[in-house]
């Protein structure tokens, strides 16, 4: 069996190639893949090469991690059936090839049970599921208070915002400081950090991924406030200790989602309680690989780019 896939070589070097797949076992299932998004946050560091070294990576790799299909083969332990339309958290079936994350390929090999069937059946929003469930994860849990002040605009800013009103807690506060990401707010106020003169926040969750913020931060929080970081950060996390030390700040990191986070999440956007639209701001058919992905790391314009490999079949 063979792919199309996106393949990046070394950092700021992608292209469009045909690979091998791995022959599916009796519990993996084939799926079709429709739609793929390209991450702007984990995704973009291998793309610049500075990703932190973790086990399992290097070049060349296939990228992405949110992946959207219908399933076209289905072993008999798959648990899946044929037509089934599924979410992908990428896959790791492409021989020599490093999948990570492994989703932005036109045909995949995955365990059927790491594949998340949708209800509302094989829709580019459904590539989204990842984030919303990264979103969820960094509220969910014992002493997890929802945010009252999030930093970043971006896609997994917004979900956060969309989820803390979605459990019904008050609109929290967003930062941003471009201006074209202000747009799009759903019942909460995004302003300029420079024009918020609160320095009693409860909970502060940066989305931005930026770590030189977390002094300015420290100075946002209530006593007893908790920073949470909710984005992935690649060099050195640092804070001077006297300001935070007066606040008695908490600092908690918010890792990458559960199966319990994708269940809740997609049985909110199934039953209308979690709105997935306009955090798709750009697509582009998967033969345009290299220039979407320059495109979706260079431009501040870009929320999120989504690929189409149905129009490159």
């Amino acid at each position: 069996m063979e792919t199309r896939a996106a393949v990046m070589s070394q950092p700021g070097r992608l292209s469009l190639e045909t690979v091998e797949l791995s022959a599916p076992g009796p519990a993996d299932a084939v799926i079709a893949i429709r739609w793929s998004g390209i991450s702007s946050g984990t995704e973009k560091l291998f793309w610049t090469g500075e990703m932190p070294a973790f086990p399992g990576m290097g070049y060349p790799l296939v990228p992405g991690y949110e992946a959207v299909g219908e399933v076209v083969e289905a072993g008999r332990d798959s648990g899946r059936r044929v037509g089934e339309a599924v979410f992908v958290p990428g896959a790791n079936c492409f021989g020599e090839l490093r999948g990570l994350f492994g989703g932005a390929a036109d045909t995949l090999v995955s365990a059927g049970a790491r594949l998340v069937p949708l209800e509302q059946g094989a829709r580019p929003e459904g590539a989204l599921l990842a984030l919303a469930a990264t979103a969820r994860h960094a509220m969910a849990g014992l002493r997890c208070t929802p945010p009252d002040l999030i930093v970043g605009h971006g896609v997994v800013g917004r979900l956060l915002a969309r989820l803390t009103l979605a459990a019904g807690a008050p609109a929290p506060t967003v930062w941003e400081t471009a201006a074209a990401r202000r747009e799009g707010a759903h019942d909460y106020p995004v302003i300029d950090p420079g024009e918020d003169p609160r320095r009693d926040y409860r909970a502060v969750y940066d989305a931005s991924g930026d770590a030189g913020l977390l002094d300015a931060l420290v100075g946002r929080v209530a006593k007893g406030g908790e920073i949470v970081l909710a984005g992935f950060y690649p060099g050195r996390v640092s804070f001077a200790f006297a300001p935070a030390f007066m606040k008695e700040v908490r600092l908690r990191i918010a890792a990458e989602w559960t199966q319990d986070d994708m269940l809740a999440v997609r049985l909110l956007t199934e039953s209308g309680r979690l709105a997935l639209d306009g955090l798709i701001s750009h697509r582009r058919a998967a033969a345009d690989a290299p220039a979407a992905y320059a495109e979706a790391f260079g431009d501040p314009a870009c929320l999120k780019m989504i690929l189409d490999w149905e129009a490159t079949a």
